[in-house]
């Protein structure tokens, strides 16, 4: 279980940080003149943000549940 919560921590913030980059480039580029791409990737990567920690205390919890 801990290496199933493993890998989704790692999946939930290489998103993050796919998304991350995708907006810096987006940025970068200056095509999003309205600034409504870049608020859409900045939720986005809020969300995924907020998921990778929530893996990463469901993480935390099961390690110290089978330490005992």
């Amino acid at each position: 279980m801990s290496t199933f919560l493993l890998l989704l921590v790692a999946a939930a913030a290489l998103t993050t940080l796919y998304i991350l980059v995708k907006g810096v480039i987006g940025m970068a580029q200056g095509k999003d003149v309205t600034g409504a791409r870049s608020q859409s990737l900045m939720r986005k990567r809020v969300m995924w943000q907020a998921v990778a920690i929530i893996f990463v205390i469901l993480f935390l919890l099961v390690a110290r549940g089978s330490g005992n």
